[in-house]
């Protein structure tokens, strides 16, 4: 096993990647802002293959199993001060917002997903190593990270690895059609330096 940094040409995996650890809330979104007769997926590559935002490959690290990719970990510093989440934010996305709020100053975990067929053989162990050693880096002394309530493989991998619940929030799902009922807030420690 391999980790790289991602490149703008991965854009298609990280996509990918990033629906899956949201359960389809990135595609639902997409969908709605790109409008029927539009490409959500194209949109997503666009984000993805962008060079500033959250989401850009900039902020993404690939691990690869003889020389195909595997995995993925997204992440980015969390604000410092959250600013108060605008009356126009659609209404999925105000527990996120509420939780992330919750690690000011924290090397923020986005996304951390697996393609089925590498699951079971420790790559988001080493991913999430990974990511510690990008947040000490950076000076954080936290990272955090959100999961929902159904995904009790990663639930368990964070727990075993240090990670601590910190607060939930109900999902709240209008028309994104998902089983998660709560999103769950997690940090962990940092050595720096």
């Amino acid at each position: 096993m391999e980790i790289r940094a991602a490149r703008a040409s991965d854009a298609p995996h990280l996509v990918r990647f990033i629906n899956m650890a949201a359960d389809n809330l990135p595609l639902h979104f997409w969908r709605k802002t790109v409008g029927p007769q539009g490409d959500p997926w194209a949109l997503g590559e666009e984000r993805a293959a962008r060079e500033t935002g959250n989401f850009s490959y900039r902020n993404a690290w690939l691990a690869e199993v003889d020389g195909s990719v595997a995995a993925c970990l997204l992440g980015y510093a969390a604000e410092k001060e959250p600013a108060p989440i605008e009356p126009d934010t659609p209404p999925l996305f105000v527990p996120l917002l509420e939780l992330e709020a919750m690690a000011p100053g924290s090397w923020y975990l986005n996304v951390l997903a697996t393609y089925e067929a590498f699951r079971g053989k420790g790559l988001g162990s080493a991913l999430l190593a990974h990511a510690e050693t990008i947040a000490a880096a950076a000076g954080h002394d936290t990272i955090s990270l959100i999961a929902e309530d159904t995904h009790q493989d990663a639930l368990r991998l964070y727990v075993a690895k240090g990670f601590r619940e910190i607060a939930r929030r109900p999902v709240v799902k209008e028309d994104w059609e998902v089983d998660a009922s709560e999103w769950i807030l997690f940090t962990k420690p940092v050595q720096v330096g």
